[in-house]
């Protein structure tokens, strides 16, 4: 274990810039978890899972590929001066997910084999209650750090792992709007008979999350027709920013800015961020569960943070879901999610104290 560094001491290890040590934490830093401003919390979960798997080596991915950024973002400044650090992993969640994701994919076969869900109904008890723990571990880890004061940024696994975060910051937030950036709505209920399932969590946020005033989504592009009724059923809660039709306007010679405007007007003072990587171009995520092509580029990504922090809007929180490693080797995709999870650190500290080393 590398022995941690003072704050102060952290901070100017990380401003000299040099290469960091293998087993140094985010950004290469040696900051203490209960030191940071801003805490990451990983979360190494994907059991329900349906299509392509690794996104429970996402957060570990981030970590090492964070250690190669500078440090210096042209709108955001210099984040890592807060104090930016990533929580130790939880062992149960990646203890349940081992046990869980062997069990949810026995119960996905069956499925599509043609079995009837009454086969398979204690696997799916089981991978669902594996998921209600993961759910509270989370929970308790998001409570504990935003009662010390902290700040908290979840890195997953899939995209059901958000939702202990959200439900801990709907205990301090009467109210609040999600921005919703995803190739798909995630708004199935009890997808393949998982309560929990990572096309869900939207599903389960709006049906159980009253806090949430607001769901806005964007770089939606692979939907059910029942998901689309669901966001209709939602009424002012929700609203969808379809790709094809952001696409369209782009075409036509709209400005991205301009566009932009209109996905900020639609959302409250106070905004959660939760990023899937398909909500990008596969370019930028190649390896991720279920690449849809089209999506935001890199760019429109920035620029999106960029102008929600320029809005004086309150960001809350955020997540960066669905990375994974290619399983023949290489480190693209969390090379591009570790600068895309330091602007999203950026964006959440703007503005702040901490950020200006008040």
């Amino acid at each position: 274990m590398l022995e941690p560094l003072a704050f102060a001491d952290a901070i100017a290890q990380l401003e000299l810039g040099t290469p960091p040590h293998p087993e140094a934490g985010f950004l290469g830093g040696r900051l203490r978890p209960e030191d940071a401003a801003l805490l990451l919390i990983p979360v190494p979960w994907e059991a329900t899972t349906s299509y392509g798997g690794g996104t429970s080596e996402g957060p570990n991915a981030i970590l090492q590929a964070s250690h190669q950024l500078d440090l210096q973002d042209p709108f955001f400044g210099e984040p890592f001066r807060a104090g930016i650090a990533f929580a130790e992993e939880n062992e149960e969640i990646a203890q349940l997910n081992a046990q869980a994701k062997a069990v949810a994919q026995q119960v996905i076969e069956a499925l599509e084999q043609g079995e009837e869900a009454a086969t398979v109904a204690d696997s799916l008890d089981l991978v669902n209650q594996a998921s209600e723990r993961v759910n509270q571990r989370v929970y308790q880890q998001a409570s504990a750090a935003l009662g010390r004061g902290q700040r908290v940024g979840l890195v997953g696994g899939d995209h059901s792992s958000p939702f202990g975060l959200i439900q801990a910051l709907a205990e301090r937030y009467p109210s609040f709007s999600i921005l919703h950036i995803d190739a798909h709505h995630d708004l199935r209920q009890a997808y393949e008979g998982f309560e929990h399932s990572h096309a869900s969590i939207f599903y389960n946020v709006m049906a159980q999350i009253p806090q949430v005033s607001r769901l806005v989504q964007l770089g939606v592009r692979d939907y059910h027709r029942s998901e689309v009724e669901h966001l209709q059923g939602l009424g002012q809660r929700g609203r969808c920013f379809y790709d094809a039709a952001v696409s369209q306007r782009l075409l036509q010679g709209e400005p991205f800015a301009a566009i932009c405007g209109e996905i900020l007007d639609a959302l409250g003072d106070a905004v959660y961020i939760s990023l899937d990587i398909d909500g990008l171009d596969p370019v930028n995520c190649p390896s991720t569960g279920t690449p849809v092509p089209g999506g935001l580029s890199y760019a429109q990504m920035g620029f999106l943070l960029e102008q929600l922090s320029a809005s004086g809007r309150q960001i809350i929180g955020f997540d960066l879901c669905e990375v994974a490693p290619p399983p023949n080797g290489g480190d693209w995709d969390a090379n591009v999610a570790a600068r895309l999870l330091y602007r999203l650190c950026g964006c959440l500290l703007y503005g702040s104290k901490a950020q200006a080393g008040g």
